[in-house]
């Protein structure tokens, strides 16, 4: 933990009351800083007495007038404040131990940290909060946290998360729900474990502690699986029993409650070959970052863009590489596209992800070295269009370090890495010559 102030922001509030970096911000109107959350929710209001601690040893008090959630303008060693919790469990199903070796450090760290959950929107298990945090929680009122629920049967949750002191997490949700705390829910549901009578069981429970808000997701399963516990992908009419499962108890809490509570992510409506819910069912799509109508979004959108796109006099023809799971549908909106301007060039082509494995079939999974190697050879037309997820927040590099750059000259053409929603697909496909 370092709450020494490495430097001070230029003209923040806390520059023009006389900060100095090398301090130690010890209180904040009369709160002890620990870490980030701390500072955040202590530092919010207009005015705010720090306690500093100089590099002499001597201890000063600072105060501060600022607009109300104006940010002090103070910087510390790390983003948290403090280090970063990994993750105490060994989930049956976790997707880091399913990885290939000679991948950069990063992507084997597991963290389970609460304060990435609210800051960032990070899922985690709850098991490595203290008692401390999760007062804290609740007497900040700290929403929403992002937590992975999976299964609420005591035994089986300690089992699936490898944890015989995972229990702890379960006690934290149901204190967090009674003290009105939001909470998204991510159920990574395990065929022959956690579906079935003890799905029914999880959404029962969770709807009578009326948690938030929960996402039911497919396991994902690599061909890397060497020594772990047998895990079998969710099939079709495992994934039509989901659907069912969670449309019962969303039926039930739109009755009582108002909220459906309970979404299932595309990825099951694909697997189960059954058209995706209207856009009412997602509820103002609560559960977006965890794949739940990602594509009834881009699709609505898309079709809405078409009535308004500039059409160039002369059009750029283009390829969008996707995932397996998700290229008929994008298939279908181009075909759309295309009815309605016959002139538009361009078609989608799935890729098979060799990298993971072929069970492994949405797009934001997919590596450079992949692509590169199925798209070769082929007519790609002007450009290759590929979708943002495919890479590291905030940079143009794929899983397995490829950037786009380099996939671009392999290619010999353009690629341009496309956003998330319908309208910038449709301005990426109407692009000019």
């Amino acid at each position: 933990m370092s709450t020494v102030i490495t430097s001070v922001d230029h003209r923040s509030p806390a520059q023009r009351a006389g900060v100095r970096p090398g301090e130690k911000l010890l209180t904040i109107n009369g709160h002890e800083i620990v870490d980030v959350l701390d500072y955040r929710f202590y530092g919010y209001d207009a005015k705010c007495r720090l306690e500093l601690l100089e590099p002499n040893g001597s201890v000063r008090n600072v105060q501060i007038k600022k607009e109300e959630g104006l940010d002090l303008g103070l910087n510390f060693d790390t983003y948290l404040m403090d280090e970063m919790r990994c993750c105490a469990n060994h989930c049956v199903f976790c997707f880091v131990d399913q990885m290939p070796p000679g991948m950069r450090q990063t992507l084997y760290f597991k963290d389970d940290d609460a304060r990435l959950s609210f800051l960032q929107g990070n899922y985690i298990t709850l098991t490595n909060l203290t008692e401390r945090e999760a007062q804290r929680i609740i007497d900040l009122r700290i929403s929403p946290i992002n937590v992975s629920v999976h299964t609420t049967d005591p035994q089986l949750h300690c089992t699936m998360l490898g944890n015989k002191n995972a229990l702890r997490s379960l006690d934290y949700i149901r204190a967090f729900c009674k003290a009105g705390i939001v909470m998204n829910g991510q159920i990574v549901v395990c065929p022959g474990w956690n579906d079935g009578d003890q799905l029914r069981r999880t959404l029962r429970d969770l709807t009578e502690m009326q948690f938030s808000s929960c996402s039911l997701v497919p396991v994902g399963i690599t061909k890397y699986r060497q020594g772990l516990a047998k895990l079998r992908p969710v099939d079709a009419a495992t994934a039509a029993e989901i659907i069912d499962i969670a449309d019962e108890f969303g039926r039930e809490n739109l009755e009582r409650f108002g909220t459906r509570r309970f979404f299932c992510a595309d990825e099951l409506f694909l697997r189960a070959g059954r058209p995706l819910p209207e856009e009412d069912y997602y509820e103002g799509y609560r559960q977006l970052e965890n794949g739940v109508g990602m594509l009834r979004s881009l699709g609505d959108d898309f079709l809405a863009a078409l009535d308004t796109v500039d059409v160039p006099e002369e059009f750029s023809s283009f390829t969008i590489a996707t995932g397996t799971a998700a290229a008929p549908f994008l298939t279908g909106l181009v075909q759309q596209a295309q009815a309605r301007f016959p002139d538009l060039r361009g078609e989608v082509v799935a890729i098979d992800n060799d990298f993971f494995g072929h069970t492994i079939d949405v797009a934001g999974l997919l590596t450079g070295q992949d692509i590169s190697a199925q798209l070769r050879g082929r007519d790609l037309g002007d450009r290759v269009l590929i979708p943002i997820h495919m890479m590291r927040h905030g940079e143009t590099v794929f899983l397995d370090d490829y950037t786009v750059e380099r996939l671009s000259r392999e290619l010999g053409v353009p690629v341009q890495v496309v956003d998330e929603d319908g309208f910038a697909l449709v301005d990426a496909m109407f692009a000019a010559e």
